[in-house]
């Protein structure tokens, strides 16, 4: 039934589903006071906003953005491919893409919760075959019509097990391409803990331990929403190098933090990026902020 009704859905202009979500975004903020907690918060000790009246700014243009991630994602997943990723109306980089594909040992394109980045793998599986890792989602109910949105004939679901670190291995030793959401709050033993906006958060490693093994190029890639529906405009760069002892997991954060800089208010705030997994230990408390990170439920 949630299938049906999100093809429904999908026959929308982008124009008009992005007006949705400025009403769904609001709605959700009100509705959710932990959601709308967590979203101040997370935002008001980045240390982006340099004063109140620029916090109450960026809040309102998050709240209206999250709310334009949920409302075209039908349209995303449940127009025709072609539809899907025409909505792309410019690339900035696709020529590093391309250089790293040459050499043959497959590319990590590291998406983080930035702008549409389900558009992404609609773009970049016309072009190069692709496998996505991919966690399911916590109600069961959302799995089939998320499945059913995201596979395409060029787009692999890897899992988050083992099994799936092996299908995402033998895809870069075939030379082809992953995708990986890097700000995503791994399991217990499967990150480490990182400073990221001045606040210890559990980060994924495996984009580093998959790059080691492998000998596969780092690339970051995101996609900005455009205004008035017009679509999305992709920008494409290296991973920068590491600094002289810098853990894999602070690396990440650094590059991830730069890019969210250039364009904070489309960032997901609201994700609880600080949670401690269930079985992971907390942090030793950080000296640049006296935040604690919140238990996983």
């Amino acid at each position: 039934m949630l299938t049906g009704l999100l093809r429904l859905f999908a026959k929308l202009p982008l124009a008009w589903l992005h007006s949705a979500g400025l009403v769904l975004g609001w709605l959700t903020y009100r509705a959710s006071p932990s959601y709308a907690k967590r979203l101040r918060e997370n935002l008001a000790e980045s240390g982006i906003p340099d004063s109140q009246t620029g916090l109450e700014k960026l809040l309102k243009s998050s709240v209206l953005e999250a709310g334009k991630a949920t409302t075209e994602l039908p349209a995303i997943w449940f127009r025709p491919q072609l539809e899907s990723a025409a909505w792309v109306r410019k690339v900035n980089g696709w020529d590093l893409v391309d250089a790293v594909q040459r050499q043959g040992r497959g590319i990590i394109l590291l998406t983080p919760h930035i702008g549409c980045f389900e558009v992404l793998p609609q773009y970049i599986s016309l072009r190069y075959p692709l496998t996505v890792l991919y966690r399911p989602p916590r109600f069961a109910a959302l799995e089939p019509a998320m499945r059913a949105g995201r596979m395409r004939p060029d787009v692999h679901l890897a899992t988050t097990d083992v099994n799936g670190v092996r299908q995402l291995l033998k895809a870069l030793r075939k030379g082809e391409a992953i995708g990986i959401l890097p700000d995503q709050v791994p399991g217990a033993g499967d990150g480490e803990w990182a400073n990221f906006f001045g606040r210890p958060a559990y980060t994924m490693t495996l984009w580093s331990r998959l790059a080691q093994r492998s000998g596969a190029p780092v690339v970051l890639i995101y996609a900005l929403r455009l205004p008035h529906g017009l679509g999305f405009e992709v920008n494409i760069e290296a991973m920068p190098p590491p600094e002289a002892g810098e853990t894999a997991a602070r690396h990440l954060n650094r590059a991830l933090e730069a890019l969210i800089r250039r364009c904070p208010e489309q960032y997901l705030w609201g994700y609880n990026r600080y949670k401690v997994p269930a079985a992971a230990s907390a942090p030793p408390p950080s000296p640049t902020t006296d935040a604690k990170p919140r238990q996983s439920t």
